[in-house]
């Protein structure tokens, strides 16, 4: 053998061997720092007072607004907001306005978990027909809880209720 292969060979050994090391720093390195948790509800919210202002429409008289449906209109003891209250997210406030809310590990979901009980997809929250709002495992490992109970189909919440994902704890508030 040549004195270039054997040298060439021995680059791409090295190569091999840096690229392994590597690999494994970024594994150790996300097992202790874990998944990072986007604020993203936040965001929303400090941006939504300046589009609403954008899109205020002229005022329209009470017949007429009551002859298109009710628009927005709630139950009067109905929660309009889902608030994390025990967990790595405590103090999370998510508003409700009718659409499904998700909550997991993957980076896709509404409510991002970062919790090792938690499955990549985990469980949503959804309004049914009714303006009642429904909880659904969506057949993750360590299940989800209501009240203790665990859900083994999509189940109405009472207000003010827990919902248990792992270590964390969301409830339904006016």
């Amino acid at each position: 053998m040549s004195e270039l292969t054997l040298t060439v060979m021995r680059l791409g050994f090295l190569a091999v061997l840096w690229l392994f090391v590597i690999v494994a720093v970024q594994v150790i390195r996300s097992d202790l720092f874990g998944t990072r948790v986007t604020q993203r509800g936040a965001r929303r919210e400090a941006a939504r007072p300046q589009q609403a202002a954008a899109r205020q429409a002229p005022a329209q008289p009470p017949q007429q607004r009551d002859r298109q449906g009710g628009g927005g209109r709630q139950r009067r003891n109905a929660p309009t907001k889902l608030v994390v209250t025990e967990g790595t997210l405590t103090g999370t406030t998510v508003a409700l306005q009718g659409q499904t809310i998700t909550l997991g590990r993957a980076h896709d979901s509404t409510i991002v978990l970062d919790d090792d009980y938690a499955s990549s997809r985990h469980a949503r929250i959804y309004p049914d027909q009714g303006g009642q709002w429904i909880v659904e495992d969506l057949g993750s490992t360590n299940g989800t809880y209501l009240d203790r109970s665990r859900l083994t189909t999509p189940t109405p919440i009472p207000l003010g209720a827990p919902i248990r994902i792992g270590k964390t704890v969301i409830e339904l508030r006016k």
